[in-house]
């Protein structure tokens, strides 16, 4: 399939199956429209690496089709891989005005703001681009101006919820009221494409407003310092803080470049009003430990986020014994290890952890069952597709929405081309999909040839064979041979006596000839043998040969 004909599509390059990465195309009368192009955070699987993006191949192969990107928010599972792919896919990003600042620090930082055309929709403007009439939707969520977006074809309308929940009262701007939403559902909604995060979540996310009362309860009774990790986007959390410190009598401090950014971008869009001013690192350092609050990045165990470094005792910003760190955010799955090391090292220095489990310091910015049925109540779709999370998540809320009477589902996952309409709707195709690692200054194929040899490397060690050799082939002085991670400890030196002994020989037998590739192989599988009887491990081995 190259392009959509008569008909609706709609597939997801990330973030079904998953959690993050969202990317999603819909096409229609020969066009594509993607909406959202996000981020994941490497886990172990990926030594070296810190960010995934998205495989792209799909639509970049069919970029004379592509419209535009619309952008449902800022948070980076949904904007992240802008700065790395825009450039070469070449279309305008629309955006609200606070997710459009946040695009443009990112371009800038990357060096690639003239090349990609960023236009800022208002929140209650329609434009239209080629077969899709597209209008912002917004709802609720942890960062500022989250919206559904509408999309109006000629096979249906389909409202694309993005991250949202449920918050009669939130911090920043408004979402749609009930009214609103229910507006949207007598347009006769034909597709409801829904968040899926928190499907297993019987209870209702609750309200950002309610945080700030469990909050003021920790910070209040803490002795020391108190230090308090979330999601560097999630402004509204960052809003709360701001009305804790002032609540506990305590100056706020700011750790982390992307809190820095969240707050200098939603101050310029009107955000943030009445936030303390901050104090600068010394001056918390200088200050009574009673009187500091400061809010770091690094909840999910980021490596180079603030609160590892503070964890490792590398960071300006110092805690000691009686001091309280509070994790004002939901793990994700995959960070758990991560984040165990940081509490550990946490609890090593005597530090009180403070967690979302002992007290109420933390509410989502996704739905829960009854917000899901509430939406589906208003909005009275034909049928639900699930997007934004693993599989698990996927199913559960398919079934959840036919058992609240949605009269259809369509699960699908990451690559599946699903004709929404005319017609039943039904998978017709498969699109590549995959994951890019940022590695350094370089993007290479996630499970490429590069992360493989890291991995063999990580898991198995690496032994380097040189040997001098003459024309003849014959050996000239002894082989030298180098280990790193083979697992023989104080037998090192006997190991690498056999390894050479075994290099030796590889070359006396002379079955190997000339060849110089033959010699090559032989010494590397002779010693690769030593190499396994000894550790029972089949590590890399290099062979260097040098003919003198």
């Amino acid at each position: 399939m190259t392009k959509p004909t008569n008909e609706l599509l709609f597939v997801a390059l990330g973030g079904s199956g998953e959690i993050g990465m969202n990317v999603n195309l819909y096409g229609c009368d020969g066009k594509w429209l993607m909406i959202d192009c996000g981020i994941s955070f490497a886990d172990p699987d990926y030594p070296g690496i810190d960010v995934l993006l998205p495989d792209l191949s799909f639509i970049e192969d069919r970029l004379d089709d592509l419209l535009g990107i619309v952008i449902t928010h800022g948070h980076e599972d949904h904007i992240g891989a802008l700065p790395y792919l825009a450039a070469e896919l070449g279309v305008p990003i629309y955006a609200s005005p606070f997710t459009a600042g946040l695009i443009r620090e990112k371009l800038d930082e990357e060096g690639i703001t003239k090349q990609v055309k960023l236009r800022i929709i208002k929140e209650d403007q329609s434009f239209k681009l080629g077969p899709f009439g597209i209008s912002y939707v917004p709802l609720a969520h942890s960062i500022p101006e989250g919206n559904a977006i509408l999309l109006d074809t000629k096979y249906g309308k389909i409202l694309h919820t993005g991250d949202w929940k449920i918050d009669d009262s939130p911090l920043h701007g408004s979402a749609s009221t009930a009214a609103e939403l229910t507006a949207v559902g007598d347009q006769g909604i034909f597709a409801l494409v829904c968040d899926s995060t928190n499907v297993f979540n019987p209870e209702a996310s609750g309200s950002e407003t309610d945080v700030r009362a469990g909050l003021d309860e920790v910070v209040a009774a803490a002795k020391g310092r108190v230090l308090v990790t979330t999601f560097a986007s999630n402004a509204a959390r960052l809003a709360t803080l701001g009305e804790v410190a002032k609540d506990t009598g305590r100056k706020l401090v700011v750790a982390g470049r992307s809190l820095d950014r969240i707050t200098r971008v939603a101050k310029a869009a009107g955000y943030l009003k009445g936030f303390p001013e901050t104090v600068d690192w010394d001056t918390a350092m200088r200050l009574p430990r009673h009187e500091v609050l400061i809010v770091a990045t690094g909840g999910q165990g980021e490596a180079r986020a603030a609160l590892n470094r503070v964890s490792e005792g590398t960071h300006p910003i110092k805690l000691d014994r009686g001091d309280t760190v509070v994790f004002s955010s939901k793990q994700i799955p995959g960070n758990e290890r991560a984040i165990g090391d940081i509490q550990n090292r946490l609890a090593a220095m005597g530090v009180e952890i403070v967690t979302d489990r002992q007290a109420f310091v933390h509410v989502s910015g996704h739905p829960g069952r009854p917000e899901l049925l509430q939406m589906y109540q208003w909005i009275r779709p034909q049928l639900v597709m699930p997007v934004h999370g693993e599989m698990r998540h996927l199913s559960e809320h398919a079934r959840f929405a036919i058992d609240s009477g949605v009269p259809g589902a369509v699960l699908q996952k990451d690559g599946d081309i699903i004709r929404l309409a005319p017609g039943t709707p039904q998978k017709i195709g498969e699109a590549t999909v995959g994951r890019l690692a940022i590695d350094g200054d370089v993007i290479l194929p996630a499970d490429g040839p590069t992360m493989n040899e890291r991995r063999k490397l990580a898991a198995f060690g690496q032994i380097s064979v040189a040997v001098a050799i003459n024309k003849a082939g014959a050996l000239v002085g002894d082989p030298d041979v180098r280990l790193q991670g083979i697992p023989v400890e104080e037998e090192r030196d006997p190991f690498i006596d056999e390894a050479i002994d075994a290099a030796e020989a590889a070359l006396k037998g002379g079955k190997a000839g000339r060849d110089r590739d033959k010699i090559r192989e032989a010494i590397r599988l002779s010693v690769r043998r030593v190499a396994t009887r000894w550790t029972g491990k089949k590590p890399v081995v290099d062979v260097l040969l040098v003919e003198v």
